[in-house]
């Protein structure tokens, strides 16, 4: 299958690729900096994945169009879509004391570019009755376990949890299914070298969710396989 990661040059997003490569998949890494992410691509190849760099700002309509465009020539489809690239601005800091454009900014980056990237990708999906979206969300993001604190980012991933929800409704005659996903707090940059995971826990339920089989779930909110309450 083909697949598109965002962020896929480090961490998560970096484990995921290489996850996917190694079950056979043709994966698209996508980075902000292509520099860096023709670098990592090109040492995936030298350990035999079929890894193809590709350079995206998620927030950037031109970038996302110019993906666009790129898979469906090279292509012509796209099985699945890992939208993994997300920011942390806040950390610790009270909802009432940030500035508003962070928490704008904060959802431009983890809300509506991966609801961008749906919008852009879904076409092809529809058209060839088969799709796998994962959203990289965070436990951070649960209504039910909510408190104060962190409020961009949390909310961020609220809202995506709800696009995920929306979306997955939308095209689910359509052998396309769209869940969110928590990697849990994972060593990496963003997470710090204290958390308990490994980046290859983090991963796994991506890599699980974007290659599901037909009956699997749709629009649901998972760790470890499982899924979360809302």
């Amino acid at each position: 299958m083909i697949g598109l990661v965002t962020g896929g040059n480090r961490g998560i997003g970096l484990e995921i690729v290489r996850q996917l490569a190694q079950e056979g998949h043709t994966i698209i890494l996508t980075s902000r900096d292509m520099q860096q992410g023709d670098e990592v691509a090109q040492e995936m190849r030298k350990a035999g994945l079929d890894v193809i760099a590709h350079k995206l700002e998620v927030t950037s309509q031109d970038d996302i169009g110019n993906l666009q465009t790129f898979v469906e020539v090279k292509f012509g489809r796209l099985d699945m879509l890992v939208n993994n690239a997300g920011i942390y601005p806040d950390e610790g800091r009270r909802f009432l004391d940030i500035e508003l454009d962070l928490v704008r900014y904060t959802l431009e980056v983890n809300t509506l570019a991966p609801s961008a990237l749906t919008k852009a990708f879904v076409p092809m999906m529809i058209a060839q009755n088969f799709g796998r979206i994962v959203n990289v969300s965070s436990g951070m993001g649960q209504l039910t376990y909510m408190g104060g604190g962190t409020g961009a980012y949390k909310l961020s991933k609220a809202a995506l949890n709800a696009v995920t929800r929306i979306t997955a409704g939308e095209v689910r005659r359509y052998n396309i299914k769209i869940n969110a996903m928590c990697p849990g707090w994972v060593r990496t940059d963003m997470g710090g070298r204290g958390a308990p995971r490994s980046v290859e826990q983090g991963a796994d339920t991506a890599v699980w969710l974007a290659t599901l089989p037909d009956d699997g779930p749709s629009g649901g909110f998972f760790r470890d396989r499982k899924p979360l309450e809302w």
